[in-house]
């Protein structure tokens, strides 16, 4: 699948800017999603329901995922080249995100939305294979690369709140460390995080013409590659850690829907709200760092185990809302090893049991499940939420006690599933728990 590949040291830092990008392309609006979307006419928001915002957040996504083992997986693993495939469905969803910015009604946000997700949440899993066409030894070295996409994520998270939300900083004790007062009609142009993902995405795309060539394997097993792929469901273990995913990528998508309103309600200014929610892509970088060495050391199984806990430890303490504003925001660092332990790990284990012709689909069959079922099930439950600890027509900050205690206790349920059920079927020594 690999064309011809230039010298290593190279080639990582390539990858690296590869995975910075297409990080740095979500990180730039989806933290500040649900708070532009929840908020008030009046405040310059919108005005949307949660379940309005599950639809658009979660649904959306949803669709997105599914489709991508039709569209992209097949597309890379049998037609075109994989580094191709990426610069057009991101330069496409560059321009929907553009015109999303603009919309003001619930049915055009949904659609373009829908749209989006078909183009971009396939470039989750293309970004991820191609990198695992190209690197000798997976295991050490794609944590390395990956970190890079952390990076991403805080830098937009970061540069857009101090370049357009903010004025006259100085250092201040939270992310990005620079704060100021912020400008005149601060949350409405908070749709302005779009149309900066769309010009961070040309670029990105722009840039995918110089990786490395990742040809499709034309004349290499089923010509339908995802049906393949899907079969990797008889695998006991993959089928576990699919159903582990599907709790995981639920609470994960509640988090995404209902942080920024949280964060909102314990004192945090809109502006603050982004930055704020990188402590826990700062944990995330060293967990990433050692992650390597965790699977080597640890294996799959413990390893996915401690990303478990991570996030029903995270849930348990934001159902604390009378803790101090300082302690709510710094337990975000156990977000990177949520996300490293369970995610990144998760993604190693599908390249590692998948064939080599497949492993394409098989990363986009996964992202059906932690992008798509997840997010489905993880909107509906926000919205249910939402609307079952409610205070009259308000989120208050006590009525999100309960909610984040739900999804502690699905935490901990899937800490039962992959600690009890899961066992690492490779044969490399690497991974034997």
């Amino acid at each position: 699948m690999t064309g011809d590949t230039p010298r290593h040291g190279a080639l990582g830092l390539r990858l690296g800017v590869m995975m910075l990008l297409q990080y740095m392309v979500w990180g730039a609006w989806l933290p500040l999603a649900a708070r532009y979307l929840s908020a008030s006419i009046e405040s310059g928001g919108l005005g949307f329901t949660g379940g309005e915002i599950g639809m658009i957040l979660g649904l959306a996504g949803s669709i997105g995922a599914i489709s991508a083992p039709f569209i992209a997986g097949q597309l890379a693993d049998r037609l075109f080249r994989t580094e191709r495939v990426l610069a057009c469905l991101l330069a496409m969803g560059a321009v929907v995100k553009w015109v999303t910015a603009s919309q003001t009604s619930v049915n055009s946000w949904l659609w373009l939305s829908i749209l989006y997700s078909v183009l971009y949440m396939p470039t989750l899993a293309l970004s991820n294979s191609l990198a695992f066409s190209h690197l000798r030894d997976p295991d050490a070295e794609f944590p390395r690369v990956r970190v890079w996409g952390t990076i991403g994520w805080i830098a937009a998270s970061w540069i857009f709140p101090m370049l357009w939300l903010q004025q006259d900083l100085v250092a201040g004790w939270m992310p990005p460390f620079l704060t100021g007062p912020e400008v005149e009609g601060v949350t409405a142009r908070l749709a302005d995080s779009l149309r900066f993902s769309g010009v961070i995405s040309v670029l990105y795309a722009a840039y995918c013409m110089s990786l490395p060539a990742t040809r499709p394997n034309k004349d290499d097993g089923d010509s339908l590659a995802f049906k393949g792929a899907f079969g990797l469901l008889r695998r006991p273990s993959f089928a576990v850690m699919v159903c582990a995913s599907l709790l995981v990528s639920s609470i994960h998508q509640v988090y995404f829907l209902q942080a920024g309103p949280f964060l909102s309600a314990i004192g945090l200014t809109d502006s603050q709200i982004g930055p704020a929610m990188t402590v826990g892509q700062f944990s995330e970088l060293a967990a990433m760092a050692l992650l390597g060495w965790m699977l080597k050391t640890l294996g799959f199984r413990r390893v996915l185990t401690i990303g478990t806990i991570c996030y029903a430890l995270r849930y348990c303490v934001w159902s604390m809302v009378d803790l101090p504003t300082e302690i709510l925001v710094a337990s975000q660092f156990l977000h990177g090893f949520c996300y490293a332990c369970f995610f990144a790990a998760a993604y190693i284990y599908v390249d590692r049991i998948a064939p080599p012709d497949l492993r394409h689909s098989a990363q986009t069959v996964f992202g059906i499940i932690i992008l798509g079922g997840g997010p489905v099930i993880g909107g509906w439950m926000s919205g249910a939420l939402q609307e079952t600890v409610m205070i009259g027509d308000e989120m208050t900050l006590a009525a999100f006690s309960p909610l984040w205690r739900v999804l502690s206790l699905i935490g901990a349920g899937a800490t039962l599933l992959i600690a009890l059920c899961f066992r690492d079927e490779t044969q490399s020594p690497a991974a034997t728990d």
